[in-house]
């Protein structure tokens, strides 16, 4: 890859999540961790407002556009593919959301390149997902990303019937079955639920600030640790 291209891509990687680490961003570009040190001062001294610091992470600063892009046929039909995987497995609301900026990106591409795309051949048959669950997953996604806590009914496999009062920090799909990670209040402690085991959901009005050991990079985190420390 051309520097030029990597630090364009840098960008980008940037632009697109809350915060970046070095790791990150070398593991995707397949360079150093020092290639990456070196390109953010770079573009830094570019005048690229990139936030934070080597050993910390990186974040783009408020304000920064770039040009619009074009893409390519090969990306086009990556989108139509995971439109068709969100058609079949999300909840009706973020599927319609998804369809309608595929079309978006679609009225922009050469007619050869988006009859290429349209002509994808990943596909992904709807089996009947519960109602329930794609709407409680509606439910769920929309309370994580307002900060609104959660109250929820419980039929563990157990066997088990329990309430709990929750802080949904997000939604995990596992192939056939969608998760909740959540901060239980009730157990003051992580837990995870399947959708397709509650049997009553109810977005409260009180919301949740994030607290140190409390959100879901916290959680994250204690993942990792519980796969590093099984895997020694």
């Amino acid at each position: 890859m051309r520097r030029a291209d990597r630090l364009f891509h840098i960008v980008q990687l940037i632009r697109g999540r809350r915060l970046s680490t070095a790791a990150f961003l070398a593991e995707r570009l397949e360079v150093s961790e020092r290639t990456i040190y070196r390109d953010v001062a770079d573009l830094q001294h570019q005048g690229v407002p990139i936030e934070g610091e080597a050993g910390v992470g990186y974040r783009m600063g408020a304000g920064f556009e770039l040009p619009p892009l074009m893409f390519t046929q090969a990306e086009a039909g990556a989108l139509l593919a995971a439109v068709r995987l969100a058609q079949a497995w999300f909840d009706p609301a973020l599927a319609r959301e998804a369809e309608q900026a595929l079309g978006k990106i679609l009225s922009v591409l050469p007619a050869g390149a988006r009859a290429a795309a349209e002509s994808q051949a990943v596909y992904a048959p709807t089996l009947g997902q519960d109602p329930q669950v794609q709407q409680h997953l509606q439910q769920l996604r929309e309370a994580a990303q307002t900060r609104h806590k959660v109250r929820l009914r419980y039929h563990a496999l157990s066997d088990e019937h329990s309430e709990r009062t929750l802080r949904p920090l997000g939604c995990f799909f596992w192939g056939q079955v969608w998760t909740l990670a959540a901060w239980c209040e009730t157990r003051q402690a992580f837990r995870s639920f399947r959708l397709d085991r509650m049997t009553q959901l109810e977005r409260l009005d009180e919301r949740f600030r994030d607290e140190a050991g409390k959100t879901l990079a916290d959680l994250l985190r204690e993942v990792g640790a519980q796969a590093r420390r099984a895997r020694a």
